[in-house]
């Protein structure tokens, strides 16, 4: 299983730096739910051991084919299945040994047995909880044979329809995961899985209904686990010295994609710690304290900060110390590197907390499937990179060697959800990794910064019965999403699991607990969230309310959540349950990422044939570029002047209510404002969008700034532009994040996919003397090769050094001071947004490549171009500005020529600078 994070283009389209033809659309909406199933009646006589009478369908081959799964058993009682049509008969057939196997239009099965169908309609309860079937045909379930279906969940399932003469028309497997649902979730909702602990003794639970056994392999024994017919649990209670001991699970079950009934040895899905590389789970108490830090129970975390008012960067975690020569050398790359608090690292983000940075989201953290755990066999490029060229094609080339088996992967490849990942702790082998994370954690906060975890429930690593598929090896078909055929859906880059199922739902809910409870997590970041449903995602929030200093050690209120409400693939358009995307999650106080702004300020997408497509950072119209992309002067006045209407929109915080005068001089809301087809404005209250600039997908602000920017750009302006843009998330209503190093003008030398380039290409360079990481050769070839032309000019030649790098800084941090020190950038409703900000100079003869902003008493104003502009506001005329004290004593000696006549009401700000007024006395 490669771990390539974006791998089809619809994955990667709805992610962070989505095409404009493809941004917000629906893929295929065909799927279904999982399959397993047996009976017990006696068989009717073999249609095939009597001659037939009729001739066999043409289609009928294909319409018998047990290696699919097309009949969808979503009850007890209901199976939903576009079968073959003029059948006089429909059953399904069940065997315990997996006998059931079909030649053309034969089948053969030794123990198979029969649960009777009768044609039906669905009901309108049950078309609402499975839209995507509401045009099948349905059938129902014989009622004398209704008390056979939990023994017939326990091996093999068929479909079969018969013609009145005993012709075999089709034959299927049966998806079960709603039926599952119906007869075991309600009472499997509670249960304890994973190792519990009471009064020293462990009790290990797993959820396994179609199992026909589960034992318990722990040490050299082998134990039985009992089963709970009413949950479909399997548990066992040890003695305490099972405490620390490794262990796994020994399946028997029919596993679809084998074809038969299988014995998987595979670790807890509810793990929460493990061997290295995962190769059994360990009976562990989190309670346990000797797994806690020095002061973990009482040291004093940051103040919490609303989601409105949250700014974030966004960080790797071996990204954040491999590099840094001033970490300790055995920290470097690890959870412990944090703990070094004179590393340069540690010392910028204390920089940026006391400017108003409040939390450090980690890219994943869990147990990740495809990065070694044990550093001896972590692989290494063996070429002298720093002696290659600027622009040379061997880095990429050596680097790609080993990164199959290097130290580094974004981690987005879920292994097991609710365990720190063993190649970020000093030893893998055991609980280190539980201590460290906790000292991670623990070093963040005493930093002046919240941690907010990057969670990925949305896929696993693998399926069926691969080497680091675990779910699916212990209930087949049910964790992941089906699609109509039984396929394993995977719009999602991966394994797509169906967290619309009651107990994959709750295994989210669960591991999100676990992490606030045990670990003291303050947010979490769900990758993906538009393949969640709405309800589980809120059912989260539900779970993290509940949770009490008194009782949890920490108040789960102020939790925060937010994540990527895309709305694409098989579930795009609601096509199976309310989806958790940007519209729907409107006014739940979880946010969700707003790609209008940052697309309109980079300009293009990453996908663009030429990447030179300017935005309003970038140089659109008012610095043009050069290339034939842009259009006409013509077209790319009127697309600067769209996209600053969008960049408004997102300083409201892209409500969808808030009304203004467009550049068109018509009145609009944020609803009315045009992104690609879909409406610009979604939000009902600020801290609904988070806005960004940019983030770990796609290019670094810096990287699509090269290729935007005229070649000729010096170095000072490429930094005064990266500002500009940070300002317009920085300064806008409602939450906002950023790439960490993105404030040092962080590249990563053109890598719009740096999932797998190792730490060569990834790593922060905290030290404005070891460069920003551009120049480092040419970017991987397998995502970035087309875009090798454009590219290879500019690694030779754009330069920017320590003035520019540490400017860039410290102007950005004088944004986060007036942010945090304003409290009309923290409005808590959208009327006191409407009442409060306003953009008195929008309609017709608005200056292309630059927005003024009134909020309150200050004026902002986002000047693009490269020249000084005089912005006129009649109704501030005869109040007197002044340049905001943070930037009057700051460290951009530019921003200090900007001025306010008060006569007029006019405020001039110098080329490529944001400038932030107050009102005077």
């Amino acid at each position: 299983m490669t771990s390539r994070r974006p791998a089809p283009a619809a994955r990667r389209t709805a992610r962070a730096g989505r095409i404009a033809a493809l941004t917000v659309t629906a893929l295929a909406a065909t799927l279904l739910t999982p399959h397993d199933a047996r009976a017990g009646v006696p068989a009717a006589p073999p249609a095939e051991a009597r001659p037939a009478q009729t001739a066999r369908p043409a289609d009928a081959a294909a319409a018998v084919d047990l290696d699919t799964s097309r009949a969808v058993w979503i009850d007890r009682s209901t199976v939903a299945w576009n079968g073959a049509e003029g059948a006089a008969t429909t059953q399904l057939l069940a065997s315990r040994t997996g006998s059931i196997t079909a030649d053309g239009a034969t089948l053969a099965g030794d123990d198979r047995q029969a649960l009777r169908l009768t044609p039906t309609t669905l009901s309108a309860a049950q078309r609402a909880a499975h839209p995507h079937l509401k045009e099948y045909a349905a059938w129902s379930l014989a009622p004398r044979d209704r008390h056979r279906v939990r023994d017939a969940l326990r091996g093999q399932v068929v479909a079969a329809q018969r013609a009145a003469d005993g012709t075999l028309l089709a034959a299927t497997g049966v998806q079960t995961a709603g039926v599952l649902d119906d007869l075991y979730a309600d009472r499997a909702a509670g249960a304890g899985l994973g190792p519990v602990f009471r009064d020293g003794r462990p009790t290990l639970s797993v959820w396994a209904p179609t199992a026909q056994r589960v034992a318990l392999e722990i040490g050299d024994r082998t134990v039985r686990m009992r089963r709970d017919d009413a949950t479909g649990v399997w548990s066992v209670t040890g003695p305490a010295s099972w405490k620390g001991r490794a262990y796994r699970y020994a399946v028997t079950v029919w596993a679809p994609t084998a074809g038969e009934v299988v014995t998987n040895r595979v670790t807890d899905p509810y793990s929460v710690a493990l061997t290295t590389d995962s190769e059994r789970s360990l009976v562990v108490d989190l309670d346990d304290r000797a797994l806690a830090p020095r002061g973990w129970d009482h040291y004093r975390k940051p103040a919490a900060v609303p989601l409105r008012d949250a700014q974030i960067q966004e960080l790797h975690i071996r990204d954040f110390s491999v590099a840094d020569p001033t970490a300790e050398p055995g920290h470097r790359g690890t959870y412990l590197a944090f703990t070094d608090r004179r590393s340069d690292g540690s010392r910028h983000l204390r920089e940026l907390a006391a400017a108003g940075t409040s939390y450090v989201h980690l890219l994943p953290a869990f147990d990740i499937a495809t990065i070694p755990e044990d550093r001896s066999r972590q692989a290494t490029p063996d070429c002298d990179l720093a002696a290659l060229p600027a622009d040379s094609g061997e880095q990429q080339e050596c680097v790609a060697r080993t990164a199959a088996q290097d130290a580094f992967n974004w981690g987005y490849d879920p292994y097991h959800y609710t365990v720190p990942e063993g190649s970020y702790a000093t030893d893998p082998d055991g609980t280190r990794r539980t201590v460290e994370f906790r000292e991670m954690v623990k070093s963040l906060n005493e930093d002046g910064l919240r941690v907010v975890m990057d969670v990925v429930y949305n896929h696993t690593a693998a399926s069926g019965q691969a080497g680091t598929s675990v779910l699916d090896r212990i209930v087949p078909g049910y964790y992941q999403r089906l699609l109509a055929d039984g396929s394993v859906a995977d719009s999602t880059c991966c394994a797509d699991t169906a967290t619309e199922n009651a107990m994959m739902g709750k295994l989210v809910v669960d591991s999100i607990v676990t992490w606030a409870r045990e670990y003291k997590v303050d947010g979490f970041r769900f990758d993906l969230m538009g393949h969640h449903p709405k309800a589980n995602i809120l059912a989260v929030r539900k779970a993290l309310d509940a949770l009490t200093p008194a009782e949890d050690g920490v108040d789960g209120s102020r939790i925060v959540l937010y994540g990527e409400g895309w709305n694409f693939g098989e579930v795009a358009d609601d096509a199976r349950f309310v989806q958790a995307t940007q519209r729907n999650m409107a006014g739940t106080g979880v946010a969700t990422f707003s790609d209008r702004a940052r697309d309109a300020v980079r300009g293009g997408g990453p996908f663009d044939a030429d990447p030179g497509v300017q935005g309003f950072a970038s140089g659109l119209y008012t610095d043009p570029n050069g290339s034939a992309d842009n259009g006409t002067p013509a077209e790319q006045k009127a697309r600067l002047l769209h996209y600053q209407d969008l960049i408004k929109v997102g300083l409201t915080g892209n409500l969808a209510d808030y009304a203004f005068t467009d550049t068109t001089g018509r009145r609009v809301t944020g609803a009315g404002v045009d992104y690609n087809g879909a409406p610009a404005g979604y939000a009902a209250a600020p801290g609904d969008a988070l806005a960004y600039a940019d983030a770990h997908d796609n290019e670094s602000l810096f990287d699509a700034l090269a290729f935007k920017l005229p070649a000729d750009t010096s170095a000072d302006d490429r930094a005064r532009m990266q500002v500009l843009a940070l300002a317009t998330a920085a300064l806008s209503q409602g939450p906002a994040l950023s790439q960490a190093g993105t404030d040092l003008l962080r590249s990563k030398s053109l890598d719009r996919n740096s999932y797998d380039s190792g730490d060569w290409f990834n790593a922060v360079h905290w030290n404005c003397a070891d460069g920003n990481g551009f120049g480092r050769g040419l970017p991987p070839a397998a995502d970035n090769r087309d875009k090798w032309p454009y590219a290879a000019p500019l690694l030779d030649t754009v330069r920017v050094g320590c003035p520019q790098i540490t400017g860039a800084s410290a102007a950005y941090r004088d944004l986060l001071r007036i942010r945090t020190g304003e409290e009309d950038f923290s409005l808590a409703t959208a009327a006191r947004v409407r009442s409060r900000l306003s953009f008195p100079l929008s309609g017709r003869d608005e200056t292309p490549g630059v927005i003024t902003m009134r909020l309150g008493g200050l004026v902002v104003v986002f000047n693009a171009t490269p020249e000084r502009q005089e912005q006129r506001v009649d109704a501030a005329a005869g109040t007197g500005y002044r340049l905001h004290p943070v930037q009057a004593a700051g460290a951009d000696a530019v921003v200090k020529g900007a001025s306010y006549a008060a006569g007029t009401g006019t405020f001039t700000v110098p080329g490529r600078t944001v400038a932030v007024f107050r009102r005077a006395g």
